[in-house]
C-alpha cells in the first residue's frame, strides 16, 4: 500500500499519455495522494479533467496559474512529493530534465525536486536509440534518476520495436517497491570512498588509475535509499555523485586518508571502494618539468599510507568493508587481503571479465567475510550489486 505517500505524476506529450489515467487510478486505489502535472502538448492527448477526476486533485498545466497565494505551487509540490513519476517521458522532456531547462510547469517542478524521480520513456524506437537521447538517459541515471524501461511492441508510428510505455501495472509495482523499501540502515552513518587518487608529478602531470567512482557512488545511493546518513570521500571520478550525500572531494591518497580519518570515529559502516594509489612520486616538482634533450625520465616512487590497513588498526565499533580488484585467484587474494587489513567484509571482482571493473555500469562481485565466501553475485548493474551488498551488511550481527 501507498497510504501516506505523495506522488506527482508528470505527463508529457506523447500518445501514451492515455495510460496516465490508469496509473493515477491505481495509485489512488493504493492510498497515495496523487497530483498530476501536464505539459500543454499532453492535454492534446488526454484532458486535464480526466486526470483531475481520477487523482481527486486539480491538474497543473500553467506555471503562472497560482491558485493558492500562500505558496508557490511548483515549489510546494516538489517539497511535498515522496516521488515524482514522469510517464510518459518524451525525448523532449528527458532532454529538459538532463540539461536543467525549466520552461513549463512540469520541467520547473522537476528542477525543484529533491525526492526520487522515476522516468518511464515512450517514443519511436529510432528516437529512443538516438545518441542524444541515449546520452541524456545515461546522464540522468548517473545523477540517480530511476528508469522503467519501455516495452517492445506495436508503436503508434507503425513500427514493432522497443519504445512503448511500460504497462501501468508494471509502473505501479515498481513505485510500490521503491517507496516501501525497508529502511534497513535508518539511523546509521555510512562512510564511502569512491574514485581514484591523483599523485602529482608537477603542476600539470600526475599518476592515477582508471577508476570512475561509479561503484562507490552506487553504494552511496543505495545506502541513502535504505535510510542511512551518507558521507562520500571522492577522488578523481568520471561519474556524478548522487544527490543527498555529504560529498568531500580530495585529490591524493594523503588527502583521502586525512578526510576519512576525520569522519571515521562517527561512522557505523565504512566502505572503502576507492582505488587508492600504492605509490607516489618521491619528489613533486613545483614547476612544469621541461622535456629538454633527455631521452629518458626516471621517477622515484615511494609507498603511500595504506588507508584500509590504517582503518583496520583503528576500528572500534565500525563495520569495515574493503574492495579488491583482481585478475586471478579471486578467493585466495580476497581472503588474504581481508585478514591482513582486518576487514569485516571484502568485496572482490575479477576485472578481467567482460562487464566488470572500472568504467562499466555493471559489475560481477563476490562478497567475503572472515568465514569465507558469503555470496557470489552474477553480472548486474552496479546499483543492484550495491543494494545487495548493503542488505548483507545491514543483517550483520
Amino acid at each position: 500500500m501507498l497510504k501516506g505517500k505523495t506522488i506527482i505524476v508528470g505527463v508529457s506529450g506523447g500518445i501514451a499519455a492515455y495510460k496516465a489515467a490508469t496509473i493515477c487510478s491505481r495509485l489512488v486505489g493504493l492510498g497515495a495522494e496523487v497530483h498530476v502535472i501536464m505539459t500543454k502538448s499532453a492535454t492534446k492527448f488526454i484532458t486535464p479533467l480526466t486526470l483531475q477526476t481520477l487523482s481527486r486533485h486539480a491538474v497543473h498545466v500553467d506555471t503562472f496559474e497560482e491558485l493558492d497565494p500562500q505558496v508557490v505551487t511548483h515549489i510546494d509540490l516538489a517539497d511535498r512529493a515522496d516521488l515524482i513519476l514522469l510517464a510518459p517521458a518524451t525525448a523532449n522532456m528527458i532532454a529538459k530534465l538532463a540539461h536543467g531547462i525549466a520552461d513549463d510547469m512540469l520541467s520547473t517542478t522537476l528542477l525543484a525536486a529533491t525526492c526520487p524521480i522515476v522516468v518511464a520513456p515512450a517514443m519511436n524506437v529510432h528516437m529512443y536509440e538516438h545518441p542524444a537521447v541515449v546520452d541524456n538517459i545515461k546522464l540522468l541515471a548517473e545523477r540517480g534518476v530511476r528508469f522503467i524501461d519501455p516495452g517492445t511492441g506495436q508503436l503508434a508510428c507503425g513500427y514493432v520495436a522497443k519504445g512503448r510505455l511500460a504497462e501501468p501495472e508494471e509502473i505501479v509495482l515498481a513505485l510500490q517497491q521503491w517507496l516501501n523499501k525497508p529502511k534497513l540502515l535508518r539511523g546509521k552513518k555510512v562512510l564511502v570512498t569512491a574514485g581514484g587518487t591523483m599523485e602529482r608529478i608537477d603542476p600539470v602531470r600526475y599518476l592515477t588509475n582508471d577508476s570512475s567512482g561509479k561503484m562507490g557512488f552506487a553504494i552511496a545511493e543505495a545506502a541513502l535509499d535504505l535510510g542511512a546518513d551518507v558521507t562520500v570521500v571522492a577522488g578523481r571520478t568520471s561519474a556524478a555523485a548522487p544527490q543527498g550525500v555529504k560529498l568531500i572531494k580530495v585529490e591524493s591518497a594523503a588527502d583521502m586518508l586525512q578526510a576519512v580519518l576525520e569522519q571515521f570515529d562517527d561512522s557505523d559502516i565504512v566502505i572503502k571502494s576507492a582505488a587508492v594509489a600504492d605509490y607516489r612520486p618521491k619528489q613533486v616538482h613545483q614547476q612544469k618539468l621541461k622535456k629538454g634533450d633527455a631521452q629518458q625520465l626516471v621517477l622515484e616512487l615511494e609507498r603511500t599510507t595504506d588507508i584500509l590497513a590504517t582503518l583496520g588498526e583503528r576500528k572500534t565499533h565500525q563495520l569495515l568493508v574493503g574492495f579488491a580488484a583482481e585478475t586471478e585467484q579471486l578467493d585466495v587474494y580476497a581472503m588474504d587481503k581481508l585478514k591482513r587489513k582486518n576487514c569485516d567484509y571484502l568485496v572482490a571482482n575479477d576485472v578481467s571479465q567482460d562487464g566488470a571493473g572500472f568504467n562499466y555500469d555493471t559489475n560481477v562481485i563476490s562478497i567475503y567475510n572472515t568465514n569465507g565466501l558469503v555470496e557470489q553475485l552474477p553480472l548486474m548493474s552496479k546499483r543492484d550489486a550495491a543494494e545487495r551488498l548493503l542488505q548483507i551488511l545491514a543483517q550483520h550481527g
